[in-house]
């Protein structure tokens, strides 16, 4: 792949895991109100889905959606600005950390309620088949979303219609705090497409190259009139469920096991041993980053707050 590609992808990972840790410092110091959802751990599946889709594509998440904002190109600064409810955020501080959209980017926000947004997807993809375009939309969602009734609705209707849409199922093996096979009678979220007659892929999801690769099989699938597909990308998280959560259901040596496949290092090591780039190199994007994310919270910090006034714009959609 071109250097240029891989170093993008490098900068896009680091800047989403020191986005993260900022904001983890951000909650310590009460600047964060609210539910926060780390993404510590998958970079890999956020950078390589988006990676492959091409403009005109849509993405829609559910909660834990700062690393999917990064990677359709929105500006830090507001986005954390957002996480700190301020005028200047993506939503007009309105939404906090799970409730980011930048439509310009065709991204239309994370969404609180679980699985709730998997229907919305699917209407998406019902929209670009009536207009005839080849635009897919990218739906991703926590393996807990698998046993909700709006996600099968959804997987039923968009089998039935033919429709344009990309399942990516993040399975980050638990739903809070509870295992996928204590929750599951299908373990395997994947063999949950079988049901809908859809083709789907289980993927190792702390590989980037892995993921980028079956994206694009997927989404080409999906141009050629092959219907919706699905795909179960095997990730974790290396923090909680979100800030509160109190960790006693995995033990030190599980965390420990899948830190030794951290999707930063694996692309590093690849970028490196292929003679992409030097270590030099990746140091600059790694101090570039580092001052990004310094001038994004200086910028969330500085920003008002809403005005009394917003509390009564934006509740009616207007001509």
């Amino acid at each position: 792949m071109e250097k240029a590609i891989l170093l993008e992808w490098y900068r896009q990972m680091v800047l989403i895991r020191l986005f993260e840790q900022r904001c983890s410092e951000l909650y310590s110091l009460g600047k964060i109100g609210g539910f926060l959802h780390l993404y510590i751990g998958q970079e890999a599946v956020a950078v390589g889905t988006i990676g492959a889709r091409q403009e005109g594509d849509h993405v829609i998440t559910a909660y834990r959606d700062h690393a999917h904002a990064i990677c359709v190109g929105s500006e830090t600064g507001p986005i954390m600005a957002e996480l700190l409810g301020k005028a200047t955020g993506v939503s007009k501080g309105k939404g906090g950390s799970m409730h980011l959209a930048d439509v310009p980017r065709g991204f239309w926000g994370g969404y609180a309620i679980v699985g709730g947004h998997v229907p919305l997807a699917t209407g998406i993809a019902l929209a670009e088949q009536y207009k005839g375009t080849d635009n897919a939309c990218l739906c991703y969602f926590g393996d807990g979303s698998t046993n909700i009734g709006y996600f099968h609705e959804s997987m039923n209707l968009a089998g039935v219609w033919n429709l344009p849409v990309l399942f990516i199922a993040e399975n980050n093996q638990y739903g809070m705090g509870t295992a996928v096979d204590r929750a599951s009678a299908v373990i395997r979220m994947v063999d949950k497409a079988k049901a809908y007659g859809m083709e789907g892929k289980q993927v190792n999801g702390m590989d980037v190259f892995e993921v980028y690769e079956a994206t694009q099989e997927a989404l080409k699938a999906i141009r050629e009139g092959k219907g919706p597909q699905f795909l179960e990308l095997l990730t974790y998280r290396f923090e909680g469920h979100s800030m509160g959560d109190p960790l006693r259901y995995r033990t030190k040596d599980e965390v420990e096991k899948w830190q030794e496949d951290d999707p930063i290092g694996i692309l590093e090591r690849r970028i490196l041993k292929d003679g992409v780039a030097t270590q030099e190199e990746l140091d600059g994007i790694d101090k570039a980053v580092a001052k990004e994310m310094d001038e994004a919270v200086r910028f969330a910090e500085e920003s008002p707050f809403p005005a009394y006034e917003e509390l009564f714009t934006n509740i009616y959609v207007e001509d």
